[in-house]
């Protein structure tokens, strides 16, 4: 293995304490909580995870939250993740792979529509209107 110069560790350090940012609640105004229970990780939670902390880096919403939790209780759902955004019910989304969570990004979060075909706790008609 190759020595780590000083400037590499601090690099290292930095981005470090990036991803930390991102995972602090704060005054965000975007939560997104993906299930990280044994299930979830063996269905691909964890890729989900990382899509929704690398979206939320690469385009600057300063505004969202990654966070993690235990199983959710969907076994047959996972990889499950919960969205709670001003505006919009709380949504709870099943089957969430890599490139569901780039959708539910682009859609849900930027675009405010829900991504309807991973919906597994859909909101009663009256509380959202499409």
């Amino acid at each position: 293995m190759a020595k780590m110069t000083l400037d590499t560790l601090r690099k290292l350090r930095d981005e470090q304490k990036e991803e930390i940012k991102r995972r602090e609640s704060g005054d965000k105004s975007i939560h997104i909580i993906v299930g990280m229970g044994t299930c979830g990780i063996a269905a691909g939670a964890k890729e989900a995870l990382n899509v929704f902390l690398g979206e939320a880096y690469t385009r600057k919403m300063s505004n969202v939250v990654v966070k993690q939790t235990g199983c959710m209780g969907l076994c047959h759902a996972e990889p499950t993740v919960e969205v709670k955004m001003e505006g919009m019910p709380d949504i709870l989304y099943g089957k969430v792979d890599a490139v569901i969570a780039k959708k539910i990004v682009e859609i849900h979060l930027l675009g405010g529509k829900l991504v309807n075909e991973h919906v597994f706790d859909y909101p009663a008609r009256d509380i959202h209107k499409e």
